[in-house]
């Protein structure tokens, strides 16, 4: 039995259904497909091996040859701490059960940090591609605080037969900097080894949140962190949607231009 979306969108179905975009057209897009490594990647200075991992995991699961990706991250025990994320459902604190999860779940790939994928390579980095996340934010640091720190290295995603590594920088975060060169160090390292590389690339600072409004979800600012994120090679990002815009002028700080909400971008 289908799901009727139009339902659940309630008041808003006809707004968000009906949108045609007249900015930023569907043709200007690359757009995902079967054909995606072929017609995106390919041509690119991505070596062999990168394009061979990138394609296994388009090809792996219930979205397989699609193009589009379902890929179960659970590094949550890092950072939100293990019992906040696990004590209701234990069975989680075993490294076994997570991966089991996204093979159950016929995703392409798992994303889980060394200790939960190192625990359990030989059992299951044959059945589901591994994307092993290299740096955390952990909370048990006192006072806390916000900083994405190496806890893994390349070579130890090699080693238990990873497809790709994961990393997190936040952006407009005092420690931005560091991150960046510590992750664009270790992408270009992962892409010589053949293992593709994704990047979680988040927002942080205090100054993005308002007494107007929390502009850590904005159009404008979220789009500039994707940007970089591509710059240092990252193949895939992981962006949060966005929720306003115009963090730039809220903010005031930083470079923007006034057609970036008038020409090209819209309410939606």
């Amino acid at each position: 039995m289908g799901v009727d979306i139009a339902r659940l969108l309630g008041a808003d179905a006809d707004s968000l259904l009906g949108h045609t975009s007249t900015t930023i057209l569907r043709e200007q897009l690359h757009l995902p497909g079967p054909d995606y490594v072929d017609r995106v990647l390919s041509s690119s200075d991505r070596s062999i091996p990168v394009l061979r991992n990138l394609q296994a995991m388009y090809d792996h699961g219930r979205l397989g040859g699609t193009g589009y990706l379902s890929i179960l991250p659970v590094d949550q025990g890092i950072e939100h701490s293990g019992a906040a994320s696990f004590a209701k459902a234990p069975t989680y604190f075993d490294p076994a059960s997570i991966v089991e999860l996204a093979v159950a779940a016929d995703c392409n790939a798992v994303a889980s940090t060394l200790g939960v994928l190192g625990a359990v390579a030989r059992r299951y980095a044959h059945r589901i591609p591994f994307i092993v996340k290299i740096n955390h934010n952990e909370l048990l640091t006192y006072p806390a605080k916000h900083d994405q720190v190496l806890f893994a290295s390349v070579q130890q995603a090699v080693d238990l037969g990873a497809a790709g590594i994961g990393a997190t920088v936040y952006f407009g975060s005092e420690q931005s900097t560091r991150q960046i060169h510590e992750i664009s160090a270790a992408f270009a390292e992962a892409h010589r080894h053949g293992l593709f590389t994704v990047l979680w690339c988040y927002l942080r600072n205090d100054a993005f949140k308002t007494p107007a409004a929390d502009y850590h979800l904005a159009a404008d600012l979220t789009g500039q962190a994707n940007h970089l994120g591509v710059t240092i090679e990252a193949d895939i990002i992981k962006q949060k949607l966005p929720i306003n815009n115009g963090g730039y002028t809220a903010v005031g700080f930083g470079r923007t231009d006034p057609l970036v909400y008038t020409e090209l971008t819209t309410d939606h």
